[in-house]
């Protein structure tokens, strides 16, 4: 019973660091229908801004914060200068795009910090928890009230706020939404600022956790969280969220009972191929009619918005 609840707490970690991850990823697709990999650059930046600054001043909580704000500021400036002027060339174009970034990103943090990565001079969150009768750090523990916080906050923004509706409202119809008064500019820097920040605090909680950044920290969760919007239907932020949660517990256990056949980071792509074997489009996708009724839903809230927003 023990190893089922340490593997189960395990797995929800796992899932947790992966959906702040993949979030982004799937708010970018969602909006732009581009597979967004320098995400995963982000990521890494993320992870070293996180550590340079808790090791310059001493102090965690500015670290993760100073890390999100400068990596946000990083992801709307992506968007402006690489994917705002070949948005209306074929979908190979952003990607191929997106590739050369990432490999820039990693290049730049290889040339700037070194081969072999970095690690905290005192590394943050170290002690542990019993719960249960289970071991948790705290850094694990930090990592989970992150996620919800986070991911709860973007809930209510996206629902209860005109703002957040006209978000919705731009990924479900961006013509529709574009006629009612909708800058689709500014929600596409609101969308990469959002998703960049969560992949910074995504790559700061793996450096305290691993007590290590490297250059190439970013590729092999990049290539799960492509896995991962895949599973919960290509743009749905909510499948993205169940999907994550679903492949950290599927690699806890896999990894354990299935370590003879498969190791752990083939376990996301073994997943993903089952899934798309008996449902092609994602477990959690929607049909064109829902998402056409939900766009109209939003398109309410999102035109008071964006008439509010308008100057007289």
């Amino acid at each position: 019973m023990s190893l089922i609840l340490n593997l189960t707490a395990q797995g929800l970690i796992n899932g947790a660091i992966y959906a702040l991850i993949a979030i982004g990823l799937a708010m970018v697709f969602g909006l732009l229908r581009v597979l967004h990999i320098a995400h995963a650059g982000l990521f890494a930046l993320g992870g070293y801004l996180g550590l340079v600054i808790t090791n310059f001043t001493g102090n965690f909580a500015l670290g993760l914060i100073g890390s999100m704000i400068v990596v946000a500021a990083c992801g709307m400036v992506m968007y402006r200068m690489c994917y705002e002027p070949i948005l209306d060339r074929p979908p190979y174009v952003p990607l191929i795009a997106s590739v050369g970034m990432f490999l820039a990103i990693e290049e730049v943090l290889r040339l700037v910090f070194g081969d072999y990565g970095l690690s905290y001079h005192v590394p943050p969150l170290s002690g542990v928890i019993n719960v249960a009768g289970m071991q948790i750090k705290y850094a694990e523990l930090a990592v989970l009230v992150m996620a919800v916080v986070l991911l709860g906050a973007l809930g209510l923004f996206a629902t209860r706020t005109r703002m957040g509706m006209a978000w919705r409202a731009t990924v479900s119809e961006p013509h529709m939404a574009a006629s009612c008064g909708i800058s689709l500019r500014q929600v596409r820097y609101l969308n990469f600022a959002i998703g960049s920040a969560f992949a910074a605090a995504a790559g700061v909680m793996v450096g305290v956790l691993n007590n290590l950044v490297e250059p190439s920290m970013g590729a092999v969760p990049s290539y799960k969280a492509l896995a991962i919007i895949v599973v919960g239907g290509l743009g749905s932020t909510g499948g993205t969220l169940a999907a994550s949660l679903l492949l950290g517990l599927v690699e806890a256990f896999g990894a354990t009972y299935l370590s003879n056949v498969l190791d752990r980071d083939s376990i996301a792509f073994a997943a993903m191929l089952c899934v798309l074997l008996v449902k092609p489009d994602g477990l959690f996708s929607s049909t064109n009619r829902r998402r056409s009724l939900l766009a109209l839903l939003q398109l309410k809230g999102a035109a008071q918005w964006a008439l509010t927003k308008r100057p007289s």
